[in-house]
């Protein structure tokens, strides 16, 4: 399949304006996601076969394959109930924040075919939480979809820092009940001062509040959301240790390492683009950071791993280096959009020899 997309569906979307070609595919899986007949039997071809490979046991949730979409593609929750019938084994929406925004100016997306690379300024641009809630509330809710769906929680532009936590709380008790886990988003490098909250100081009243919300929803009767951080690739090791020692502390369930860079390695030295980098040139980093979780916390702590997928090789690493779960975005524009299903199959037959 991945040639007939290198042939025909490449060229095709490499037409356009990559944020124009972005909203065609997300068109196209709203289109598919409303055809649950096709769907059905698209999910029947697409995902692993119980024999093949057994589900992947992750924050109390059971996954059907181990690739999942990252964050960034579907923002407003309209495509994602098409993600199992292309193969994926979770899908994560957003980045939402409590109030809908434009984003940033246009342009804010780069494609750079030589390095499989992108560079996007998006910040954060969605119809907010309560938009989306009602969205979903239209929607098979938890425990009746064919797989899980994380809520990738980010903070509004125009909230200053001091009331960060309650815009989050926001988006939590609008969004809980309609997601089987909650990942927290204070690593986006394109919201001015959001990173800021990945510090300590900042980090833990954040997650403590999210957390004390989580228990305020059992006590209440209804079911607890895992909770899981996403942190940025351009943290020092003492900074990763500090946001573990933040996670040990309140319990969070889990990690997703990492969001997008503002490194600019190698080729990109001289691009003069703002914005988060992703695809190839942010593989060795995020692997290098899952590897150090991993081994940080004595493989206790449920890993995602996400930078530079493009390969079964670099799903596979993640893997090896600690993450329990692989999400892709980046890989999803230069290898098509079955990529997730061949990867799945691949690494499950890896698995098997093993």
């Amino acid at each position: 399949m991945a040639r007939y997309y290198d042939a025909f569906g490449k060229p095709f979307f490499f037409k356009f304006d990559p944020e124009h070609a972005h909203a065609l595919a997300v068109s196209g899986m709203t289109w598919l996601g409303r055809v649950r007949p096709l769907c059905a039997i698209l999910e029947r071809l697409h995902q692993l076969p119980p024999s093949a490979h057994a589900p992947v046991d992750f924050c109390g949730l059971q996954f059907p394959n181990a690739v999942g979409l990252a964050a960034g593609f579907d923002k407003n929750g309209t495509a994602w109930p098409a993600a199992a019938a292309l193969g994926f084994g979770h899908v994560e929406i957003g980045t939402v924040a409590r109030y809908g925004q434009e984003g940033n100016p246009r342009p804010r997306v780069f494609r750079y075919p030589s390095e499989e690379a992108v560079i996007n300024r998006m910040g954060f641009n969605n119809e907010g939480a309560e938009a989306l809630a009602r969205r979903l509330a239209r929607l098979p809710g938890p425990g009746r979809r064919a797989i899980p769906l994380g809520i990738n929680l980010g903070k509004t532009k125009v909230t200053p820092m001091a009331k960060a936590t309650e815009d989050y709380l926001g988006s939590f008790a609008l969004l809980a009940d309609h997601a089987d886990y909650v990942a927290i988003n204070v690593s986006s490098p394109n919201t001015p001062g959001l990173r800021e909250l990945q510090d300590a100081a900042w980090l833990e009243p954040l997650l403590r509040a999210l957390v004390e919300a989580n228990a305020a929803r059992v006590a209440a009767g209804k079911p607890r959301r895992p909770l899981l951080l996403k942190i940025a690739p351009d943290l020092t090791f003492g900074q990763i240790d500090a946001a573990l020692t933040v996670i040990a502390t309140l319990g969070l369930d889990g990690i997703i390492a990492t969001n997008t860079t503002l490194a600019r390695p190698g080729f990109f030295h001289d691009v003069d683009q703002a914005g988060g980098l992703s695809g190839r040139p942010l593989r060795r980093r995020s692997t290098e950071i899952v590897k150090y979780i991993a081994r940080a916390t004595n493989g206790r702590l449920p890993i995602i791993g996400v930078g530079g997928i493009l390969d079964e090789a670099s799903a596979a690493e993640k893997l090896d280096a600690g993450a329990t779960l692989v999400q892709l975005y980046t890989g999803l524009i230069y290898r098509g959009p079955l990529f997730a299903r061949d990867l799945a199959f691949a690494l499950a037959a890896r698995q098997q020899k093993f």
